[in-house]
């Protein structure tokens, strides 16, 4: 026989006021976003965007790649991955290695795996740069467009709008876009509220009352929980205005000051930030040199790696995590372009050419090392400024993925029988995020290119159980089998 103390009343008054506390923190924290999250947003400003613009810039980082990295062996390089050191030194032994990996390549990765990887890591990038080489553009009424007259920028606004319905309806924009208006405050609030206004009334006028897939607006500078609470009712105003469906204009917040991440109470800013956009929020971008320079931090010091920007990033990702709001990392401002410009009708020299391949390189290993601090701390997206930079971009984010293919599968198939099993046989399985955690990371590396949906398939699971994204509902369906 068995005895108790505390009575049915109780504990079925104990119970339900942990399921109420447990609803309310599945409102808060759903989970990680199961949508596709780019890798790479894009800043150019709105006097230069194009409709086809995202193709043209595609164009010139392959120039680039192949002007200073023609062949995976010198990209490797040149960047240092490991493995590089394998990498025959004569010229002989280099051209055989080109000749075995055209037509015999499973030889060379099951010989040679590290020289494998590095292959098939620039192949990939080589396809990703001809096929969608900008994920995400952002047309930027900020600082990459300046403070200019109003009638200037109410006519760029408008430009702005027309070639963004253009590219909808010839297809060519990225599968990601949006505009950055300027900050609310108190001097540039009303140029804020004009772009804003402009852009969008002339881009849903031009489209019939279309928005492009994926399309936010971004908030820059956001301090006060208030500068938030006044965008969204500007989006709402607009909805209205122009019948657009409720919550279709959605937003991304810039983390760009010490304010944003600690407010004049001494209470961590980020979440409220969030909480402000009444559910419209999908991101949050960490502003590296402006936060930097609002430390008193000198130009000198302001780098994407400083202690300074790793306590702003990992304030982001306690205050964000399980919410289902991206995290997105800065740019690297040292662009990848040589010093040398050759005369219409003349060639550089060789010591040119080879002073510019210096330089790019340098450039190149320095944005590898910024992006690989940011995949270590779980921020997969980051800014671009200028379209070099792209082949190292998605370069350090397919290495990253790829270099932990196989664990990462043999991790996740394990996982997932032992996961069905329990829940089969009526065990407990309360570890669901682990498992979502490990499925998120096939489904970022397929959805940037970095890994295939077969090499995905090494997990032992099928294609309809990639697409359908939830570890719950893979579980789920097995166990109806």
């Amino acid at each position: 026989m068995m005895s108790s103390s505390l009575s049915a009343s109780v504990v079925t008054k104990v119970l339900s006021d942990l399921k109420k506390a447990n609803d309310r923190f599945a409102v808060w924290y759903p989970g990680e976003s199961p949508a596709r999250q780019p890798i790479q947003t894009v800043y150019g400003g709105a006097h230069l965007f194009k409709a086809d613009g995202a193709r043209k810039l595609g164009e010139v980082a392959l120039r680039s790649l192949e002007e200073y990295a023609p062949d995976f062996a010198s990209f490797a390089l040149a960047l240092q991955l490991p493995g590089y050191e394998q990498l025959p030194k004569s010229r002989a032994g280099l051209a055989a290695l080109m000749r075995t990996l055209k037509t015999r390549p499973d030889r060379v990765k099951r010989s040679h795996p590290d020289i494998g990887l590095l292959h098939t890591v620039y192949e990939r990038v080589v396809e990703k740069l001809k096929r969608e080489p900008v994920e995400d553009f952002r047309i930027d009424f900020e600082d990459g467009y300046g403070n200019r007259p109003d009638a200037e920028e109410d006519r760029q606004a408008v430009i702005a709008a027309q070639e963004v319905a253009r590219g909808m309806k010839n297809g060519t924009l990225p599968p990601f876009i949006g505009i950055r208006i300027k900050p609310f405050s108190q001097e540039l609030k009303k140029r804020a509220v004009a772009t804003l206004d402009i852009f969008i009334t002339e881009l849903v006028r031009q489209t019939g009352g279309a928005l492009p897939e994926n399309f936010v607006v971004t908030f820059p500078k956001v301090m006060l929980p208030e500068h938030v609470a006044a965008g969204v009712r500007l989006l709402e105003a607009l909805e209205a205005r122009l019948k657009l469906p409720k919550g279709s204009l959605k937003c991304e917040l810039m983390i760009e000051t010490p304010q944003s991440i600690i407010n004049h109470e001494g209470a961590c800013n980020v979440s409220q930030l969030v909480k402000a956009a009444k559910g419209r929020c999908v991101g949050a971008h960490f502003g590296v040199y402006d936060y930097t320079a609002s430390c008193s931090i000198t130009a000198a010091y302001q780098r994407m790696n400083h202690l300074a920007c790793d306590f702003a990033r990992h304030m982001m990702k306690v205050s964000l995590a399980g919410t289902g709001i991206w995290i997105s990392d800065g740019a690297t401002n040292i662009m990848p372009v040589g010093p040398h410009r050759a005369a219409p009708g003349k060639a550089l020299t060789a010591t040119q050419r080879r002073e510019n391949r210096d330089v790019v390189h340098r450039s190149w290993r320095l944005m590898l090392e910024h992006v690989n601090h940011s995949l270590e701390q779980a921020y997969y997206q980051g800014w671009d400024l200028h379209p070099a930079q792209f082949p190292i971009r998605y370069a350090a984010v397919y290495y990253f993925f790829l270099k932990g293919l196989d664990a990462a599968s043999l991790r996740l198939k394990t996982f997932i029988e032992k996961a069905a099993q329990a829940t089969l046989i009526g065990d407990t399985f309360d570890d669901a995020a682990t498992g979502q955690g490990l499925l998120n990371y096939f489904l970022r590396g397929i959805n940037c290119g970095a890994i295939t949906e077969d090499e995905a398939r090494m997990t032992g699971l099928t294609l309809d159980e990639l697409h359908a994204r939830s570890f719950v509902k893979i579980l789920e369906a097995r166990c109806m089998r």
